[in-house]
Protein backbone atom coordinates (compact mmCIF):
# COMPACT_ATOMS: atom_id res chain seq x y z
CA UNK A 1 0.00 0.00 0.00
CA UNK A 2 1.40 3.40 -1.00
CA UNK A 3 1.73 6.32 1.38
CA UNK A 4 -1.04 8.15 -0.48
CA UNK A 5 -3.37 5.18 0.00
CA UNK A 6 -2.45 5.05 3.69
CA UNK A 7 -3.24 8.77 4.01
CA UNK A 8 -6.55 8.25 2.22
CA UNK A 9 -7.51 5.44 4.61
CA UNK A 10 -6.61 7.60 7.62
CA UNK A 11 -8.64 10.50 6.22
CA UNK A 12 -11.64 8.26 5.65
CA UNK A 13 -11.33 7.09 9.25
CA UNK A 14 -11.38 10.74 10.30
CA UNK A 15 -14.44 11.27 8.07
CA UNK A 16 -12.50 13.48 5.65
CA UNK A 17 -14.04 11.51 2.80
CA UNK A 18 -14.11 14.22 0.12
CA UNK A 19 -10.50 15.22 0.77
CA UNK A 20 -9.43 11.56 0.67
CA UNK A 21 -10.92 11.23 -2.82
CA UNK A 22 -9.21 14.40 -4.02
CA UNK A 23 -5.88 13.86 -2.24
CA UNK A 24 -3.81 12.69 -5.26
CA UNK A 25 -4.77 15.86 -7.14
CA UNK A 26 -3.97 18.08 -4.14
CA UNK A 27 -0.55 16.45 -3.77
CA UNK A 28 0.26 16.83 -7.48
CA UNK A 29 -0.78 20.47 -7.35
CA UNK A 30 1.41 21.07 -4.28
CA UNK A 31 4.40 19.47 -6.01
CA UNK A 32 3.88 21.49 -9.20
CA UNK A 33 3.59 24.77 -7.30
CA UNK A 34 6.31 23.85 -4.80
CA UNK A 35 4.02 24.75 -1.91
CA UNK A 36 5.23 24.91 1.66
CA UNK A 37 3.94 22.33 4.16
CA UNK A 38 1.86 25.04 5.81
CA UNK A 39 0.26 26.13 2.53
CA UNK A 40 -0.42 22.51 1.57
CA UNK A 41 -2.18 21.85 4.88
CA UNK A 42 -4.16 25.05 4.43
CA UNK A 43 -5.25 23.94 0.95
CA UNK A 44 -6.24 20.49 2.22
CA UNK A 45 -8.30 21.77 5.14
CA UNK A 46 -9.87 24.52 3.01
CA UNK A 47 -10.89 21.95 0.42
CA UNK A 48 -12.57 19.79 3.08
CA UNK A 49 -14.34 22.79 4.58
CA UNK A 50 -15.66 23.89 1.17
CA UNK A 51 -16.92 20.41 0.30
CA UNK A 52 -18.67 20.08 3.68
CA UNK A 53 -20.35 23.46 3.27
CA UNK A 54 -21.53 22.47 -0.21
CA UNK A 55 -22.89 19.18 1.13
CA UNK A 56 -24.69 20.93 3.98
CA UNK A 57 -26.20 23.43 1.55
CA UNK A 58 -27.41 20.66 -0.77
CA UNK A 59 -28.89 18.77 2.19
CA UNK A 60 -30.74 21.87 3.41
CA UNK A 61 -32.12 22.44 -0.08
CA UNK A 62 -33.21 18.80 -0.29
CA UNK A 63 -34.89 18.86 3.13
CA UNK A 64 -36.71 22.09 2.26
CA UNK A 65 -38.78 20.20 -0.36
CA UNK A 66 -39.40 23.23 -2.56
CA UNK A 67 -41.86 22.44 -5.38
CA UNK A 68 -39.48 24.09 -7.87
CA UNK A 69 -36.22 26.02 -7.88
CA UNK A 70 -36.85 29.70 -8.61
CA UNK A 71 -34.69 32.41 -7.10
CA UNK A 72 -35.44 36.02 -6.22
CA UNK A 73 -33.32 37.07 -9.19
CA UNK A 74 -35.87 35.35 -11.43
CA UNK A 75 -38.82 37.17 -9.84
CA UNK A 76 -40.11 39.56 -12.52
CA UNK A 77 -40.83 42.94 -10.93
CA UNK A 78 -41.97 44.27 -14.31
CA UNK A 79 -44.80 41.74 -14.26
CA UNK A 80 -45.52 42.21 -10.55
CA UNK A 81 -45.50 45.95 -9.86
CA UNK A 82 -47.12 45.59 -6.43
CA UNK A 83 -43.61 45.04 -5.03
CA UNK A 84 -40.79 47.53 -5.56
CA UNK A 85 -37.14 46.67 -6.09
CA UNK A 86 -36.33 48.40 -2.79
CA UNK A 87 -38.90 46.27 -0.94
CA UNK A 88 -37.61 43.07 -2.56
CA UNK A 89 -34.04 43.91 -1.52
CA UNK A 90 -35.26 44.59 2.02
CA UNK A 91 -36.84 41.14 2.11
CA UNK A 92 -33.70 39.61 0.60
CA UNK A 93 -31.42 40.80 3.41
CA UNK A 94 -33.40 38.50 5.77
CA UNK A 95 -33.00 40.63 8.89
CA UNK A 96 -36.71 40.00 9.39
CA UNK A 97 -35.94 36.33 10.07
CA UNK A 98 -33.57 37.34 12.87
CA UNK A 99 -36.36 39.56 14.23
CA UNK A 100 -38.90 36.70 13.93
CA UNK A 101 -41.19 38.57 11.57
CA UNK A 102 -43.78 36.70 9.51
CA UNK A 103 -44.83 37.38 5.92
CA UNK A 104 -48.30 36.97 4.47
CA UNK A 105 -48.37 36.98 0.67
CA UNK A 106 -51.90 37.64 -0.57
CA UNK A 107 -53.31 37.60 -4.08
CA UNK A 108 -55.19 35.56 -6.68
CA UNK A 109 -53.64 32.53 -8.41
CA UNK A 110 -50.77 33.13 -10.81
CA UNK A 111 -49.38 36.40 -9.42
CA UNK A 112 -46.13 34.95 -8.07
CA UNK A 113 -46.89 34.29 -4.40
CA UNK A 114 -45.30 30.84 -4.36
CA UNK A 115 -42.35 31.97 -6.50
CA UNK A 116 -41.61 34.80 -4.06
CA UNK A 117 -41.95 32.47 -1.07
CA UNK A 118 -39.66 29.83 -2.61
CA UNK A 119 -37.14 32.48 -3.67
CA UNK A 120 -36.97 33.79 -0.10
CA UNK A 121 -36.62 30.23 1.16
CA UNK A 122 -33.71 29.50 -1.18
CA UNK A 123 -32.06 32.79 -0.20
CA UNK A 124 -32.46 31.89 3.48
CA UNK A 125 -30.79 28.51 2.92
CA UNK A 126 -27.94 30.15 1.00
CA UNK A 127 -27.40 32.43 3.98
CA UNK A 128 -27.22 29.51 6.40
CA UNK A 129 -30.79 29.30 7.71
CA UNK A 130 -32.92 26.16 7.83
CA UNK A 131 -36.03 26.61 5.70
CA UNK A 132 -38.83 24.21 4.85
CA UNK A 133 -41.77 24.34 2.43
CA UNK A 134 -45.14 22.64 2.76
CA UNK A 135 -48.52 23.02 1.15
CA UNK A 136 -51.45 23.45 3.51
CA UNK A 137 -52.86 20.11 2.41
CA UNK A 138 -49.62 18.24 3.11
CA UNK A 139 -49.24 20.04 6.44
CA UNK A 140 -52.67 18.95 7.64
CA UNK A 141 -51.96 15.38 6.52
CA UNK A 142 -48.64 15.33 8.40
CA UNK A 143 -50.21 16.81 11.52
CA UNK A 144 -52.95 14.16 11.51
CA UNK A 145 -50.53 11.27 10.96
CA UNK A 146 -47.63 12.55 13.05
CA UNK A 147 -48.16 9.94 15.76
CA UNK A 148 -48.86 7.18 13.25
CA UNK A 149 -46.06 7.22 10.67
CA UNK A 150 -42.33 7.81 11.03
CA UNK A 151 -42.31 9.87 7.85
CA UNK A 152 -44.84 12.38 9.18
CA UNK A 153 -43.14 12.48 12.58
CA UNK A 154 -39.77 13.26 10.97
CA UNK A 155 -41.39 15.84 8.71
CA UNK A 156 -43.03 17.68 11.58
CA UNK A 157 -39.79 17.60 13.55
CA UNK A 158 -38.03 19.39 10.69
CA UNK A 159 -40.84 21.93 10.45
CA UNK A 160 -40.64 22.73 14.16
CA UNK A 161 -36.84 23.04 14.02
CA UNK A 162 -36.74 25.29 10.93
CA UNK A 163 -35.80 28.96 11.07
CA UNK A 164 -38.26 29.69 8.25
CA UNK A 165 -41.47 27.75 7.60
CA UNK A 166 -43.31 28.35 4.31
CA UNK A 167 -46.96 27.28 4.20
CA UNK A 168 -48.44 27.51 0.71
CA UNK A 169 -52.14 27.88 -0.17
CA UNK A 170 -53.21 28.65 3.39
CA UNK A 171 -56.97 28.37 3.88
CA UNK A 172 -57.58 26.93 0.41
CA UNK A 173 -60.23 24.76 2.02
CA UNK A 174 -62.18 24.60 5.27
CA UNK A 175 -60.82 22.73 8.30
CA UNK A 176 -62.70 20.64 10.81
CA UNK A 177 -62.32 21.18 14.56
CA UNK A 178 -59.50 18.65 14.93
CA UNK A 179 -57.51 20.14 12.04
CA UNK A 180 -57.99 23.69 13.30
CA UNK A 181 -56.77 22.69 16.77
CA UNK A 182 -53.70 20.97 15.34
CA UNK A 183 -52.90 23.97 13.17
CA UNK A 184 -53.18 26.30 16.16
CA UNK A 185 -50.80 24.18 18.23
CA UNK A 186 -48.24 24.22 15.41
CA UNK A 187 -48.46 28.01 15.09
CA UNK A 188 -48.09 28.23 18.86
CA UNK A 189 -44.97 26.01 18.70
CA UNK A 190 -43.44 28.23 16.02
CA UNK A 191 -44.35 31.51 17.73
CA UNK A 192 -41.25 33.41 18.94
CA UNK A 193 -39.09 30.60 17.53
CA UNK A 194 -39.40 30.70 13.73
CA UNK A 195 -40.48 33.03 10.96
CA UNK A 196 -43.43 31.94 8.83
CA UNK A 197 -44.31 32.79 5.24
CA UNK A 198 -47.97 32.19 4.40
CA UNK A 199 -49.37 32.40 0.87
CA UNK A 200 -53.12 32.69 0.44
CA UNK A 201 -55.81 34.09 -1.82
CA UNK A 202 -57.92 34.87 1.24
CA UNK A 203 -57.33 37.80 3.59
CA UNK A 204 -56.93 37.09 7.33
CA UNK A 205 -60.42 38.48 8.01
CA UNK A 206 -61.82 35.56 5.97
CA UNK A 207 -59.93 32.83 7.81
CA UNK A 208 -62.53 32.50 10.57
CA UNK A 209 -65.10 31.13 8.13
CA UNK A 210 -62.72 28.37 7.06
CA UNK A 211 -61.43 27.52 10.53
CA UNK A 212 -64.97 27.33 11.87
CA UNK A 213 -64.01 28.47 15.37
CA UNK A 214 -63.67 32.15 16.22
CA UNK A 215 -61.63 31.52 19.38
CA UNK A 216 -59.05 29.44 17.49
CA UNK A 217 -58.99 31.98 14.65
CA UNK A 218 -58.32 34.81 17.10
CA UNK A 219 -55.54 32.84 18.81
CA UNK A 220 -53.87 32.00 15.48
CA UNK A 221 -54.10 35.56 14.17
CA UNK A 222 -52.81 36.96 17.46
CA UNK A 223 -49.57 35.00 17.05
CA UNK A 224 -49.13 35.42 13.30
CA UNK A 225 -49.97 39.14 13.20
CA UNK A 226 -47.88 40.10 16.23
CA UNK A 227 -44.89 40.77 13.96
CA UNK A 228 -45.93 40.62 10.32
CA UNK A 229 -45.64 42.21 6.90
CA UNK A 230 -48.64 41.68 4.64
CA UNK A 231 -47.83 41.93 0.94
CA UNK A 232 -50.65 42.24 -1.59
CA UNK A 233 -49.76 40.98 -5.06
CA UNK A 234 -52.57 42.37 -7.17
CA UNK A 235 -51.39 42.22 -10.78
CA UNK A 236 -52.96 39.99 -13.43
CA UNK A 237 -52.05 36.32 -13.46
CA UNK A 238 -48.61 35.77 -14.98
CA UNK A 239 -49.66 32.31 -16.12
CA UNK A 240 -52.70 33.65 -17.96
CA UNK A 241 -50.73 36.45 -19.62
CA UNK A 242 -48.11 33.98 -20.85
CA UNK A 243 -50.28 30.92 -21.42
CA UNK A 244 -49.52 28.51 -24.26
CA UNK A 245 -52.24 27.27 -26.60
CA UNK A 246 -52.47 24.52 -29.19
CA UNK A 247 -53.73 26.87 -31.91
CA UNK A 248 -51.39 29.76 -31.13
CA UNK A 249 -53.06 33.15 -31.45
CA UNK A 250 -55.95 31.74 -33.46
CA UNK A 251 -59.22 32.14 -31.58
CA UNK A 252 -60.99 28.89 -30.76
CA UNK A 253 -64.36 30.53 -31.43
CA UNK A 254 -63.54 31.25 -35.09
Amino acid sequence: MSQIQQLQDIMKGLRLVETAKHLPHLIREAEQKDLSFTQFLLDVTSYEQTRREEKQLNNRLKWATFPFSKTLEEFNLKEQKSLSNKQLNRLKDLTWIEQLYNLILLGPPGVGKTHLAVGLGIEAINQGYKAIFTSMGDLIHNLKTEEITRKSKARMKRIREADLVIIDDLMFMAMDQQEANMFFHLINDLYNQSSIILTSNKAPKEWGELLGDQAITTAILDRILHRVEIIHLNEDSYRMKHRSTIFGKQSVSK
